[in-house]
């Protein structure tokens, strides 16, 4: 057998006779039998009687080849929810819903806190948008500590500082407001690292076809923890006052980190459990660069200038503006929105916000699969990305339009849903892409990306509280800000690319 590559000689056994070059020597030929001499057979052997024949069946139609391609199939996605990776995915969703609810409970919060305290829209916008001051620097200086000690490292303890700011609270508003946004600061710190940890997690636990799917499920623990904060939220404080569900929140991110810590490493090849067809099928799976993944260190600055000097950057970076700029209005101000909008009491408010976040929990999982099926499937990964998030902009663009027309708050919650469950879309577009362009420089650059969506957020959050105060209605800003997410559409399909850049000038 010849190798791969390599033609096999020509050989006249091979060929049929009317391709060889060579003629076979023509032998003369009989004079036929007279009409009246039988003719004789050709053939020395014994006549046989003649059997019918058998039907066979073509491969492809063979029931037993397609049981076998179904049963692989299966057993593939069997061994997926039992295995290692699949609980690694799961404890990142966990992590991101505290993370979530944690930050929503604020949204709740606002509007008895602001009757209490007598706080304007504007000032109220402040006081929600203290979480971003803290959130603003963190992811950079979280994504470099990521890329240098590891997700598993970094996010304990960036889930028991955020858990800390959380359930001291209560006690820092007993103190003054300005202690009280404190905590709420410190919150931003800690929570700043969460998603450059899932993803430091996700490029190490995950062959490059199954990433969309995880970051689908952590993701969707994400958006749960919205819906988990807006529905709790109101029930638990009309049960144990206004700061009962920081309280809650708190100790059940201590109890995170316990499981955390004794579940889960930080590498395949750390894991005591793990069999040996997981980690084979993980690493054969896995194009990461070798020096930056197995034990040795990065060095300690990233080279911020050579990030910054490529247009696929200022696609992630555009992106994750625009994501943030959406994601933090919505979360923010949906409640009150619902309030003054529609004239809806806190509890029927918190529920009309929260139905959106279960959808984009569903559909977010639902785009990863599809991301993944593509790519294995033959599509490039530069399409694929590009398809999810254009899906991920133009589809909220299109129903924040429909949620302006709408006259009654449970056409305005279908819209919204429709606009938050698109939205999740992008998961599989620039969140995934962040591992793909520089694997080595992930956290760092989900770091850069996140600031300026930080930026972003911040400029949303407060600039809907003055829109309203100076407008008297939110129509106005919901409209400017589905023109961004069609803007930003366009700026990433023209400049993002699913391939790995050269950050480090060495080819």
């Amino acid at each position: 057998m010849a190798p791969p590559g390599q033609l096999l000689p020509l050989t006249r056994s091979l060929l049929p006779p009317f391709l060889s070059a060579r003629r076979r020597p023509t032998r003369a030929q009989p004079p036929p039998p007279p009409p009246w001499q039988p003719r004789r057979l050709l053939c020395s052997a014994p006549l046989q009687p003649l059997r019918p024949l058998a039907r066979t069946r073509p491969a492809s139609a063979s029931p037993a080849a397609s049981a076998a391609g179904g049963g692989e199939a299966q057993a593939v996605a069997a061994e997926f929810m039992t295995s290692e990776r699949v609980k690694v995915a799961a404890m990142l969703g966990l992590a991101l819903a505290l993370c979530n609810a944690d930050r929503v409970v604020m949204s709740v919060a606002i509007v008895p806190l602001s009757q209490a305290y007598g706080w304007t829209p504007s000032f109220a916008g402040v006081v929600q948008s203290s979480f971003l001051w803290g959130y603003l620097i963190s992811p950079i200086i979280g994504g470099a500590l990521v890329d240098y000690y590891g997700g598993r490292r970094v996010m304990a303890y960036g889930v028991a500082l955020w858990s800390f700011a959380t359930f001291l609270s209560p006690w820092a508003a007993g103190r003054s407001l300005w202690l009280f946004i404190s905590t709420r600061v410190l919150l931003g710190v800690a929570e700043g690292v969460a998603l450059p940890c899932m993803n430091n997690m996700v490029l190490r636990w995950f062959p490059r076809t199954e990433r969309s799917s995880a970051v689908g499920i952590a993701m969707a623990g994400f958006q749960l923890g919205n819906t988990i904060g807006l529905l709790l939220s109101p029930i638990i404080m009309s049960r144990a006052g206004i700061f009962g569900p920081f309280v809650i929140f708190g100790l059940f991110g201590f109890l995170w980190v316990l499981v955390w810590i004794s579940a889960i490493s930080g590498t395949p090849a750390e894991h005591p459990q793990i069999s040996a067809y997981e980690l084979e099928y993980i690493t054969k799976g896995q194009k990461l660069v070798k020096p930056k993944v197995q034990g040795e260190k990065l060095r300690k600055v990233p080279p911020f200038s050579k990030l910054l000097s490529k247009w696929p950057t200022w696609a992630l970076i555009s992106a994750n503006a625009m994501h943030s700029w959406g994601y933090f209005v919505i979360l923010s101000w949906m409640p009150v929105y619902f309030k003054t909008i529609f004239h809806v009491n806190l509890r029927e408010a918190a529920w009309f916000s929260a139905i959106p976040w279960v959808m984009m929990a569903v559909l977010g999982y639902v785009a990863g699969v599809v991301s993944d099926r593509l790519i294995r499937n033959g599509t490039s990964i530069t399409l694929t990305r590009k398809i999810m998030q254009t899906i991920g902009f133009v589809g909220p663009g299109i129903a924040l339009l429909g949620l302006n027309a709408a006259k009654s708050p449970a056409i305005a919650s279908a819209w919204l849903t429709v606009a938050v469950g698109l939205k999740s879309f992008g998961h599989s577009g620039f969140l995934v892409n962040l591992q793909e362009i520089a694997p080595q420089y992930a956290g760092v650059l989900h770091g850069m990306s996140n600031t300026a969506g930080t930026f972003a957020a911040i400029l949303g959050t407060i600039g809907a509280g003055f829109f309203v105060d100076r407008m008297g209605s939110f129509r106005g800003f919901i409209i400017l800000t589905s023109l961004l997410y069609f803007s930003s559409a366009l700026f990433w399909d023209i400049f993002a690319t699913g391939e790995r850049v050269d950050f480090d000038g060495t080819g």
